[in-house]
């Protein structure tokens, strides 16, 4: 096709990806945007889902002539796009490597190169451009509700058909985007990045999120999940907790990091610890039951106080050793906003993609809750809890003599290990009561049918004692 600067001009959204605004122009010019791919040297192949189908999150980096040619055929200036594409001034060394003057591009996934993809909100897309096209842009997870027409903007590297999440019923997820901005300003007055307390925070409710599938006094939650569905989530209950997650905890994100920038917080805490006279968290301190009242939740706090292995517990350290002084060396150890790497909250596309293969693994149909007694799932949670514990115990253990100091942490070691296999056990018992073959739990476990056949309880039961 004929190459005219200004011939239709085609205005990029801010945040857009270059992928998406190059699918616009050709919807412009009438086309399909493959044909339009054709008018630049490609480097490398899209990226695709493991299944098959383009990811919607795909993106292209342009050496300076595809760049140019870009900019006459939406009809913008480069400096234009510059500021409104996150990926204009990327390069990628396949581009580099070319022959001068010859526009190319390649392909990437958009989280590689500036962050967190969405769509965009095709409602404002098409009140800006006129055309209702799909939008994907860079946009961070404090800003994916469209104020405008209430929709929460999903990520968009999921294979999933969904863009968007209705929350025109939920005022308070609104209120909690615009709530941010005051909350970011605030943390960087106390010298924290945002974006690192956001994280923190996220991690702190979606922690939350996984456990409260248990919480019988957790109304709200399930409440807001039903809305985001459509009603009702109905049989489709695993696939819309994944889907709806970011949405339904937003505002609970933004409470937990409006707490813990809150230094009346940090206090609790410190004399949770016992401020001068050290002592271990109690299960009913001061600074967990007041997080709870903040979230509306009174009966959270000694929940919270309980998982001793989740990031606000982390948190809560990092505060008490900086105010002791005893954190050492700069560090993640002394560092509350610190986010470790078992913390960080699992992606919305591999979760569905996990859920997908369970789906298709033998006795993963039935919902584990569903499958398991309460009293059995008591008896899991509580064989956990009890090595975890114990394992925590052994930090503080590796000061004195060579030998005393061997003697308990082997000790304390082979108690862990014991409990570890009671709760293994426990939980392959489970599996297999709910309708999971001995023969794939033994290979989850790596050990053979045989071997585990005799360890499990005749008949696949176990006393509850």
């Amino acid at each position: 096709m004929p190459h005219h600067p200004g011939l239709l001009r085609t205005a990029p959204l801010q945040g857009e990806t270059t992928s998406s605004l190059i699918r616009r122009i050709a919807s412009r010019y009438g086309m399909e945007a493959k044909v339009l791919r054709s008018c630049w040297q490609w480097r490398n192949y899209p990226p695709g889902h493991d299944g098959g189908g383009a990811r919607a999150d795909a993106e292209v980096l342009l050496n300076a002539a595809g760049r140019q040619l870009l900019a006459g055929l939406c009809g913008v200036e480069e400096d234009i796009l510059a500021r409104a594409l996150p990926s204009w001034r990327q390069e990628d060394a396949k581009l580099s490597a070319g022959k001068n003057g010859v526009p190319a591009a390649a392909w990437r996934t958009g989280g590689a190169v500036a962050g967190p993809v969405a769509f965009g909100c095709r409602l404002c897309a098409a009140r800006r451009t006129g055309t209702a096209v799909r939008v994907v842009r860079y946009a961070p997870r404090w800003d994916r509700v469209c104020l405008r027409h209430g929709r929460w903007q999903l990520d968009a590297d999921a294979d999933q058909p969904l863009e968007y999440l209705d929350v025109r019923s939920m005022p308070e997820v609104v209120a909690a985007q615009r709530r941010w901005a005051g909350v970011a300003r605030r943390a960087v007055r106390a010298g924290a990045e945002p974006e690192r307390v956001f994280a923190l925070a996220r991690a702190v409710a979606a922690r939350w999120w996984e456990q409260a599938f248990g919480w019988e006094r957790e109304t709200i939650w399930p409440q807001r999940l039903h809305q985001v569905a459509g009603g009702d989530a109905g049989g489709g209950l695993e696939r819309w907790r994944i889907v709806g997650r970011d949405a339904v905890v937003f505002p609970e994100v933004v409470a937990v990091a409006e707490a813990l920038l809150d230094p009346a917080m940090a206090e609790l805490v410190w004399a949770d610890s016992g401020a001068g006279r050290p002592r271990a968290l109690p299960v009913d301190g001061m600074f967990c039951r007041r997080l709870g009242e903040r979230l509306g939740r009174g009966w959270l706090g000694p929940l919270a106080a309980a998982d001793l292995g989740g990031p606000l517990i982390a948190w809560m350290g990092s505060v008490i050793r900086l105010r002791r002084g005893a954190g050492g060396p700069p560090g993640y150890d002394n560092d509350p906003w610190w986010l470790r790497q078992e913390h960080q909250v699992a992606t919305m596309a591999g979760q569905l993609r996990v859920l997908g293969k369970e789906k298709k693994a033998p006795g993963s149909g039935t919902m584990w809750r569903a499958a398991v007694p309460a009293e059995q799932r008591r008896l899991i949670t509580s064989a956990v809890d009890s090595a975890e514990e114990q394992l925590l115990q052994l930090r503080g253990v590796q000061t004195g003599p060579t030998a005393d100091v061997a003697r308990r942490l082997l000790r304390g070691l082979g108690h862990s290990a014991g409990l570890i296999e009671n709760a293994w056990k426990r939980t392959a018992v489970a599996a297999v009561n709910g309708g999971v073959p001995l023969q794939e739990v033994a290979r989850w476990v790596n050990m053979p049918v045989e071997v585990l056949r005799e360890m499990l309880p005749p008949g696949g039961q176990e006393d509850s004692g």
